[in-house]
């Protein structure tokens, strides 16, 4: 039997990457809906089999200048209700966390580049395992606090909440585990060109960053998607 993977996505090169791959081969279609082509509100938030909510350039906080920040809260809020698989990668995670309740906000600083994981006792012994030690991409500028009832996963030295997951079918992360950095990050860093300016970022040190750790994290990131696919529960 095919599965629906609806993936919602703000900016065009901000994509699954790596993880399309692993639905495919779990049995998944994917379909996305794009920001500005796609009417977010046509989309039924309890009929795909799972639901992910990319990352993008804006912050949760932001829904009187970008008014589908609430459209997207409210899907999320009708899908966690009824605990249908969902996964949240970066906004994605922020917004997981405001529609169960949990604050988000600026971390005064731009955490942007390749480093390590500092994984909870509940992160090394779930999916995340696969992560342990494995340099993951990092680019944002606000984070969330752990919601009720959600167990926190992971850390780094800039941001103490990196992901979190609650029971088996929602997992929300920072990070940016799905970015195929083997094929480099050219996209990402001319469209973010501004923001690396802003934040002092050399692109020149984070495309050889890509270029020397995208297998490792290619090859983590998709056992650790397979590994959370397979524990989902209807």
């Amino acid at each position: 039997m095919v599965k629906t993977a609806v993936a919602i996505r703000h900016v065009h090169f901000e994509d699954l990457g790596t993880f399309e791959a692993v639905l495919s081969s779990a049995g998944y279609r994917v379909h996305y809906y794009d920001l500005g082509v796609h009417d977010l509100r046509t989309l039924d938030p309890l009929r795909p089999e799972l639901m992910i909510v990319l990352g993008g350039p804006v912050g949760v906080g932001q829904a009187d200048f970008y008014p589908f920040l609430t459209e997207e809260l409210d899907l999320l809020r009708a899908r966690l209700a009824e605990n249908r698989p969902t996964l949240g990668l970066c906004l994605g995670a922020q917004q997981i966390a405001a529609a169960l309740g949990a604050k988000v906000a600026s971390m005064g600083e731009k955490e942007i580049g390749f480093s390590e994981l500092s994984l909870t006792e509940a992160g090394r012994n779930g999916p995340l395992r696969h992560l342990a030690s494995v340099p993951v991409l990092h680019w944002h500028g606000d984070a969330f606090q752990i919601p009720d009832t959600a167990a926190c996963l992971a850390s780094t030295p800039v941001c103490q909440n990196q992901a979190f997951a609650l029971g088996s079918n929602v997992l929300a992360l920072q990070f940016h585990p799905e970015v195929d950095a083997c094929a480099g990050v050219e996209r990402w860093l001319v469209g973010h060109a501004a923001e690396l300016a802003m934040a002092g970022k050399d692109p020149r040190e984070l495309r050889e960053q890509a270029e020397k750790m995208g297998p490792t994290l290619r090859d983590g990131a998709r056992k650790m998607l397979m590994e959370w696919l397979k524990g989902l529960t209807e």
